[in-house]
């Protein structure tokens, strides 16, 4: 069975490799062919999306339309609510033909998901992250190789991959030129433990 594979990764990494980072509706899908090539059997779903925010992208699209994704779920496409009422968080790609490609290897997650410190990091925290490495950790020991690396231990630590450091925290660069973790909103009472390192 083929199936689409991705590396885990933060979302910090997945927007910083990223060409465009927008808030949207989708309001319908419709499948079109994937080119233009009539020997090309391939599919794409054409998400036709009301764009609310654009985070990333803007010095190559200003205002986006259509999101395309592979029709097969091996391929990577992404199934979306094609209603108007549901918010998604979309990244992906903008193809040399100005089209924007999103698929499951992206970060997509309805907006309601996404915790307030991931919102607000959307703006600038994740990008002025973007020359750090964050690393992932799933077994000890694990260390940092380099000064501008965070270890990404949501894995080890609550064995799910977006825990409390995909949820809260940005790898953000120092002036010294260090990277740590940074915590983006004061924690709830519940979550009171060193805020210094996750």
């Amino acid at each position: 069975v083929e199936a689409c594979s991705c590396a885990p990764a933060h979302p910090q990494q997945l927007i910083c490799d990223s060409a465009l980072v927008i808030r949207a509706k989708i309001s319908s899908e419709k499948v079109v062919p994937a080119s233009d090539d009539p020997l090309d059997t391939h599919k794409m779903i054409r998400y036709e999306i009301k764009q609310i925010k654009m985070f990333k992208g803007f010095q190559k699209l200003k205002d986006v339309q259509y999101v395309y994704t592979p029709l097969d779920s091996s391929l990577c496409g992404v199934k979306l609510e094609a209603n108007n009422k549901k918010q998604y968080l979309l990244t992906g790609q903008i193809l040399s033909d100005g089209k924007v490609l999103i698929h499951l290897c992206n970060y997509i997650e309805p907006w309601d998901d996404l915790s307030l410190s991931q919102k607000r990091s959307l703006n600038q925290r994740y990008q002025m992250g973007c020359g750090c490495k964050i690393t992932s950790c799933y077994t000890v020991p694990c260390s940092v190789t380099t000064p501008n690396e965070c270890l990404w231990t949501d894995w080890l630590i609550e064995r799910k991959l977006y825990g409390q450091q995909a949820k809260h925290y940005a790898c953000i660069k120092r002036s010294d030129g260090t990277c740590s973790w940074y915590r983006g909103d004061p924690p709830s009472e519940k979550d009171f433990i060193d805020i210094s390192e996750p």
